[in-house]
């Protein structure tokens, strides 16, 4: 029974002990966690100049993506675009055509469908021709029906509308399916251009984050170089000496990205006045988008991410350096 009583003792005595560790050890890290963002506070314009040149390093690839985002979502809407055109052949029935237009009306990849008649076509081009006259001697209307298809918005990409012209070109009753896809593959190219450069200038300018990150740290370890080796003359381990340094890193990447996420949603507001002009102008209800919650998040994450392998890169590189000798 003794023996059974000295166990159920040491393990309360273990168990206390790691809590006690657990609870130190998230103590230390709050205190230098304070401790570093007070640093920074107390030197104000220093930290000001590194912060903001990292929030201008983020802002620049996030506000070009969010343009792009925009600029897809104005491209969405516009009324002209990638409509395919249907002409018929000449001995299809009135009910027949009616049918066609309401099968593929019904198809989840098409917006909506416009039914030109002959005749219509007729009276369209005797107006806009000039031809009116020299029209109403021919016997016959060479003119066949015509639908007009609108696809819908998830449905317009070039390969996706290519498929769609495959399937009505297999249809008996058309004779022929025509798309202008030129200007279409212009843009996507043009989109895609854009987009390629935004990741290449975001990788560029992520560098440039870690590099002023890194400088800054540096010029930090070598300000506390005396501090350092005491502490390391005293027993200090190196993940000790790190830790503020790490915060400080963390601390500089999230105010950068609350700084890119300021810059981008002033630039928003000052913009978003001219647009609307411009947009009702055009007789159009757009109004340009933010980055919105996810946005933020997205900045914070990335800026703390960047101000971290930063400061831990300059760290290993730099206090290696340090030693007691």
């Amino acid at each position: 029974m003794a023996e059974v009583h000295s166990k159920k003792k040491n393990n309360q005595i273990t168990h206390t002990s790691i809590k006690g560790k657990t609870i130190s050890y998230f103590i230390r890290h709050i205190q230098v966690f304070l401790f570093t963002l007070g640093t920074i506070c107390r030197s104000p314009f220093a930290s000001l100049m590194t912060t903001a040149v990292i929030g201008i390093a983020l802002a620049l690839p996030a506000g070009l993506h969010l343009i792009l985002k925009n600029f897809e979502a104005v491209t969405a809407n516009w009324d002209g675009a990638a409509q395919i055109s249907l002409f018929l052949k000449k001995d299809i029935s009135e009910e027949k055509v009616q049918k066609l237009t309401t099968d593929i009306a019904a198809m989840d990849e098409i917006e909506n469908v416009s039914y030109i008649s002959a005749d219509m076509a007729m009276e369209e081009f005797k107006k806009h021709s000039g031809f009116g006259s020299s029209l109403d001697a021919l016997d016959n209307n060479p003119l066949p029906d015509v639908l007009v298809i609108k696809p819908a918005i998830h449905s317009s990409s070039p390969e996706k509308i290519q498929r769609l012209m495959a399937k009505f070109r297999k249809n008996g009753m058309v004779d022929i399916a025509q798309l202008d896809m030129e200007w279409i593959k212009r843009l996507y190219s043009i989109m895609d251009v854009v987009r390629d450069g935004i990741w290449i200038a975001a990788a560029l300018l992520a560098v440039a984050v870690l590099l002023v990150v890194g400088n800054t740290i540096r010029l930090d370890i070598q300000n506390k170089k005396e501090e350092i080796l005491i502490n390391k003359l005293i027993g200090a381990t190196d993940v000790f000496i790190r830790r503020p340094f790490l915060y400080t890193g963390f601390w500089y990447g999230i105010i950068g990205g609350a700084i890119a996420f300021t810059l981008i949603t002033v630039s928003i507001f000052i913009l978003s006045d001219s647009i609307n002009n411009l947009s009702g102008l055009y007789g159009s209800s757009f109004t340009i988008s933010g980055l919105g919650i996810s946005g933020l998040f997205i900045l914070l994450i990335t800026g703390l991410g960047l101000g971290l392998s930063g400061s831990w890169i300059a760290v290993g590189r730099h206090l290696k350096q340090i030693e007691p000798s």
